[in-house]
Formats: C-alpha cells, structure tokens, sequence
C-alpha cells in the first residue's frame, strides 16, 4: 500500500540532518562481528548508511585497500577512474579512497572536488583508456554512489578493466579481504588527503562523454527535427552534463532543475514515503509528469546517472519495460554498423513483450540472471548490442558497432527517445502502442512475500525437480528455470512460464521477503491468479 504522502512535496521532516550523516561517518566505529556493520557487496557495491554503522570511514578504508590488493592480485597496474555522486556521503567516502589509493602508489583519476560524475562516463573512460592500452596501462575504477537511495545512504562499486559492474568472484574477495581489515586495519595503508590534494590527476570526465555522444546517437536528426528536451537530473550526477549537452551539442533541450542539495529537498516522496531519486518510480517522478506538456520529451536520472526515466505528452511516465521493449524495436531497425547477427539482452525479469520484439525482428535473444555484469561480455565483442534490465537500466552499442559502456547509461538511454521522436515522429509511447496492437497487452507486476532466511536460503538453490506443478493459472507449465536460459548461470531462484504468462521469484538481499516478478498477456485479472499461485507453488518447493 502506498505512503498517504506518495507523490508530495518533501517536508521538513522529511529531511536529512546532513551534519549528522556526514559526522556519524568518521565518528562512528562498525564491529566487524556485527552482520549489519560488515562490508557486503550487492549488485551494484556495498550500501549503507553511516548511521546504522554501515558505510562509514572504516568500511570505506577497508574496501579501498582491498580493492588495491585485488587488482595487484590480477595484475592491473594502471591508473584507476575514481567517480562520485551528490549524496551526502559520497565526497567524505571519495576522499577516504583517494588517501588509502594514493598512499598505496596509485595514479588517480578523478574529477574536482565539487564535481560531479555518472556512473556510464566512468565505464566510458576505462573503454577509451584500455582500447588498444598496453597491459601495463591498463586501468580500472571505482564509482562512489549508492544510485537511486535515499539521501542518507552511501555506496561504493568497483568497475575492472571491461569498465562494467565487478563479477562475483570480484566481489566476494574484495568484501572477504575488506572485513579482515575491519577487524585489524594495520594493513592498511593511508595519507593525508591535504598532502595530495594538489597533485591529484584531474580526469575531464564531461566534456570526454559528452563530446563522444555523438557515436553512439543521432544528435543530428534530433537537432534537424527540433525536438524540445527537458532534462531532470533529479539532483543528481548528471546535472553538469545536461547543463553541457544543452549548451554545447545544439539541442533544444532545457535543464529542468540544476538544483543539487545532498537533502534532495526538491523531490516529490515515493511510493513508500522516502525520498528516493528513483527515476521509473511515478511519484518519485510526480512533478516532471505533472508538467509533461512543456517539452516532447521528459526525462529523468538517479543520483549516479545509471538509470531512466522517460515522460511524454501522451502517456506520461513510461513503463521501464514498455521502453526497453520500443528502444529494441527502434535500434536493431537503425543500427546498421551493428552485427547483423547481434543478440538481445534482457534479465529474466524483464517483459516477454521483449521476446515477441526479438522473434519479430529475427534476433536472438539473450535471457540472463538478475544483473548488468551478465551484459559485459556481450556488448564488448558486439554479440549483444542491447542490454536492459527492467528497473530502468540499459546500454547499447556505439553506431558503428564497437562498445559504448558496460556500465547502465541513464543519459545515453534518455537521449534515445527524443532520437526515436525525431527519426520516426511519433513518440515512444506512441511505438508502444503499436507493439501492443501486433504482440498483446502484458499485465506486470512485483509483489513480495514473507520467507525467512532459511527458507530463502532454499529458494536460491532450488532445481526444477522441486517443483511438482504443472499447470499455471490453468495454462500447462512450459519451462521450470533456476538458470538463465541466455547463459547458463544460476538465477539464484526460480522461473515458471506457460504460453501466455510467466512469474520468477527470488529471495531478497536485504529485508525478510521473497520478491514475486510476473506477468500475463491475458489481463489484470489473469495476471494476479498467476501472482497467487505463484506463492502457493513456490511454498510448495520450499516445504
């Protein structure tokens, strides 16, 4: 159930004490027995906030070290990208990596001090600097942001040399090597960041993203067509690259908000009352739907630029699927320097609309587990030349094939669909329309249900033999999946399919629920039959 404040203005109360984040940083120290204070690596880095003694100083200073450790264990001894965000904790985490990183003889590449950097233009500088770099050069980086969470939380991500999100092998033994460390730091190596302060290297991180733009997009059809833009950085990383993009590039295109404030005291609450800079989220997006008759296109990104969100004047916000599935339909028909064999990418949650898009265009499509690193092999040899998660992540491939990022890009996925607008004339909600009227109408949702944590302990090691249903909302069982048919690797839960349906379930990371994703092309109605017996086939597998 909603929040009665869902898709309000933020009050007061609503607010962060900055001071008291930013103090709890350095004052408080994590107890490396405690579950909740250790270093945990997610999909996306360790998360926390410093007032829950779980992304403070300590933890930063650990996992930097780590981090320097793990790339002198793989041999990596270039430069590395260094990259923040605007929450509030982000500068005091950025300047903890820079004294432990410096200290351990590192070259750091890394923005000003009151700069802001995207996830996608620290992905895009790895590629460009390791194209064609000698083995000893080559360079890796970290991204300090925990993206679309509230204000008082902070994140930290490593990025190899590929440039996208660190496998698991990564993760794990920088998180393992980073708690050996909270328990006993001597090992850590550190300098004062006053010392090196002056003779840190500056990266110029804009101007090498946006300037490139224009091999990955059409800029020119958009600039011909005079498609008006409105930009929403939403408070986030990317308000200095629309502001250039605006600027410099020749477009129509109106930055909506410059404002930057680590309280995000300007967004509208989300859907369960927090401040949230959650781009595909309604009521996060209230005020840029509310205005979506100013401009063609609307668009909006999380803090650190990874994700999307795209308004227009006929539907409003988009569904993250309903884009995903119109900006597949689009390129593969306007991307000829591409392979002509190249696959489609999408994680097993997203939309099987994306399925009939595939069949319909000939392509192969490539279903993998819930995550971006599943794209990174893909979209650097030009097998894959989309890939799209249905929480409002995607990048796509350069116009002339090679690789753009391997990170989520937030911008490159928002300037698509003034592209689309400006290619075709018709927005695109107006294309999903049109794939509705040839495909179906999908009914999606995500529901969660309690488990415990053993009991979700079981649901990522379930195998298809656990479940004995062979019918689904009265449709025959056609596929019972705990791997990800695109490559093999486990989905750390389970999916069932019928002809006209689907649901998958996986355990949560971080709360006592199983998450519930399903859909159906037979309604509503149909759709939350699937969700009920969903619950009851996976308490049936798991006993």
């Amino acid at each position: 159930m909603a929040h009665p404040r869902a898709g309000q203005p933020a009050r007061p109360e609503d607010l962060i004490d900055v001071d008291a984040v930013r103090g709890a940083y350095y004052d408080r120290v994590p107890d490396p027995d405690d579950p909740d204070q250790r270093v945990v690596f997610g999909t996306s880095g360790h998360r926390g906030s410093s007032l829950d003694t779980a992304f403070n100083d300590a933890h930063i200073a650990a996992t930097t070290q780590a981090i320097v450790e793990y790339r002198a264990s793989q041999r990596i001894t270039g430069p590395i990208f260094l990259g923040k965000d605007t929450h509030a904790l982000s500068k005091p985490a950025w300047t903890t990596a820079i004294e432990v990183l410096v200290a351990n003889g590192l070259t750091v590449l890394c923005e000003g001090d009151d700069d802001y950097t995207p996830t996608p233009a620290v992905s895009r500088a790895i590629i460009q600097h390791n194209r064609g770099a000698a083995a000893a050069e080559v360079a890796d980086g970290i991204v300090v942001t925990p993206s679309h969470n509230p204000p008082r939380d902070g994140g930290f991500k490593y990025n190899p040399p590929h440039g996208g999100p660190a496998d698991s092998d990564a993760t794990s033994a920088i998180a393992a090597r980073a708690n050996e460390l909270l328990r006993d730091g001597s090992a850590i190596r550190r300098t004062d960041f006053a010392s090196v302060v002056g003779d840190l290297h500056r990266y110029d991180y804009l101007r090498g993203y946006c300037d490139d733009l224009v091999n990955a997009l059409r800029l020119d059809l958009i600039r011909e067509a005079g498609v008006r833009i409105g930009a929403d950085p939403l408070g986030g990383a990317s308000v200095q690259y629309w502001d250039y993009i605006a600027q410099h590039l020749g477009l129509d295109l109106t930055v909506i908000n410059e404002t930057v404030d680590p309280t995000w005291y300007f967004m509208t609450l989300d859907t369960d009352g927090k401040i949230r800079m959650d781009c595909s989220s309604p009521n996060a997006m209230a005020s840029l739907i509310a205005n979506r008759d100013a401009y063609d296109i609307s668009t909006g990104n999380d803090a650190d630029s990874d994700r999307h969100g795209i308004v227009t004047p006929d539907a409003g916000l988009m569904n993250p699927n309903h884009y995903l599935a119109v900006a597949i339909q689009y390129l593969y028909g306007h991307r000829d320097g591409w392979k002509p064999d190249a696959g489609i990418g999408k994680t097993l949650v997203s939309s099987s609309m994306i399925d009939r898009v595939a069949a319909d265009l000939g392509r192969t499509l490539v279903e993998v587990p819930v995550g971006f690193k599943y794209f990174v092999d893909g979209l650097r040899s030009g097998d894959i030349g989309f890939g799209g998660e249905e929480s409002a992540g995607a990048s796509f491939l350069a116009l002339d094939g090679s690789t753009w990022t391997t990170d989520k890009d937030g911008i490159l996925l928002a300037l698509l669909a003034s592209e689309i607008t400006a290619a075709t004339g018709r927005t695109p909600s107006q294309h999903y329309a049109e794939l509705e009227a040839r495909h179906g109408s999908p009914a999606y949702a995500r529901v969660d249900a309690p488990a415990n944590r053993e009991q979700k302990a079981k649901l990522a090691k379930l195998s298809p033999s656990d479940v004995e249903a062979t019918e689904l909302a009265g449709e025959p069982i056609t596929a019972k999946l705990t791997e990800a048919p695109g490559n093999g690797a486990a989905i750390g839960g389970l999916k069932v399919t019928t002809a006209s349906a689907w649901f998958a379930a996986r355990p949560s990371g971080t709360e006592d629920v199983y998450k519930i994703y399903a859909e159906s092309f037979r309604g509503a109605e149909h759709l939350a039959q699937v969700q009920e017996e969903a619950r009851a086939v996976v308490s049936a597998a798991l006993g």
